[in-house]
């Protein structure tokens, strides 16, 4: 039997979606497909050169599906694959703690934790 990769299950979720991004990538997905654009729009603050890198890497994993149509102007529009959809299910009960402790979350300083 080959050596597992993963410690555990979150070990292995975090691996597939994790930074600051991606998981919002996700949610503003959640509601159907999304050109280019339009997820820069919706995920304040991220560059267009790191939205493109976690776009690919979201494909890459079977997360998220990329839909090129061969018009002009050439349009690209991002989907979630039914496993990215899964995710996203998995992630809403802690968008919800997050939501529910946001004003406690908001008062730590994390530079002092950062060092």
């Amino acid at each position: 039997m080959a050596e597992r990769t993963f410690t555990c299950g979150l070990d292995a979720a975090v691996a597939v979606m994790g930074g600051k991004w991606k998981g919002l990538i996700l949610f503003m997905l959640a509601d159907g497909p999304l050109r280019f654009g339009q997820l820069r729009r919706a995920v304040a603050g991220i560059s267009e050169r790191m939205l493109i890198l976690q776009l690919r890497e979201l494909e890459t994993a079977g997360l998220v599906h990329r839909e090129s149509y061969h018009e002009v102007p050439p349009r690209v529009e991002y989907s979630l694959t039914e496993f990215g959809r899964s995710l996203n299910a998995a992630l809403a009960p802690l968008g919800e703690w997050g939501e529910d402790h946001m004003d406690r979350i908001e008062a730590i300083e994390w530079d002092a934790i950062r060092g």
